[in-house]
């Protein structure tokens, strides 16, 4: 029984070794200058998608208990407890929910202003960086079509060269072609799940800010009603 999981551990090893050496054999084949721009472009979008997953997730908090304890604060009376409950908590929606606190003496009208502008500031936020991302999605793939056309290019100088047309002839600028297109929409591929997964978040902190904000603005009013 020991011997076959050892037997099974050590095909997987082999096996993973085998595909780490196919790889790179291929990122050589495909001409190593366009397939290192190919990868320099994931690696920068992954980072950048990182870190606005990072920023983002950092940002979340539970909106609904949020603004019910704000209520709670404000039902008690305790305007400068919900204010202190809005400024130590990290986030858009308790920066929001601050702003409108901070103006709670005005209109309704003045403070759903100021709420809305502060939320557009921090939409801004949410969203920097990911035009670089998009950029990278863009670019990988071009670079593949890019080295497709080196690779062309280099399959018609090979004929001009021999003065024949064979497979073998045009065998080595095909495979630069096709090789660099796969990689770079396989590049692109991954960072739009990325950036796809991005954008969901922010949609979701956005909707929060905005639920949350209508939320703050009834408990404002009740709060008035009772003086």
């Amino acid at each position: 029984m020991t011997i076959s999981i050892l037997l099974l551990q050590a095909e997987g090893v082999a096996e993973s070794t085998g595909l780490h050496q196919i790889l790179r054999d291929k990122f050589v084949e495909g001409n190593a200058f366009f397939m290192s721009l190919v990868a320099l472009a994931l690696v920068l979008g992954l980072a950048f998608c990182i870190e606005r997953i990072i920023y983002l997730s950092l940002a979340e908090i539970n909106a609904r208990k949020f603004v019910g304890e704000l209520d709670t604060l404000l039902s008690k009376g305790d305007v400068e407890g919900a204010k202190e409950k809005a400024r130590s908590t990290v986030g858009p929606v308790a920066s929001v929910c601050y702003q409108g606190l901070l103006r709670m003496r005005e209109p309704a009208d003045a403070i759903e202003r100021s709420m809305e502008s502060y939320a557009n500031v921090q939409l801004a936020l949410l969203e920097k960086g990911s035009a670089w991302i998009k950029l990278f999605i863009a670019i990988a793939p071009s670079l593949g079509f890019l080295g497709t056309v080196i690779g062309m290019v280099m399959a018609f100088e090979n004929i001009e060269g021999a003065g024949d047309i064979s497979p073998t002839i045009v065998a080595e600028g095909m495979k630069v072609a096709l090789i660099t297109t796969i990689f770079g929409i396989i590049s692109a591929i991954i960072l739009q799940l990325f950036y796809n997964y991005i954008i969901t978040k922010i949609d979701r902190l956005t909707a929060q800010m905005e639920e949350s904000a209508i939320s703050l603005i009834d408990s404002i009013e009740k709060y008035r009603n009772k003086e």
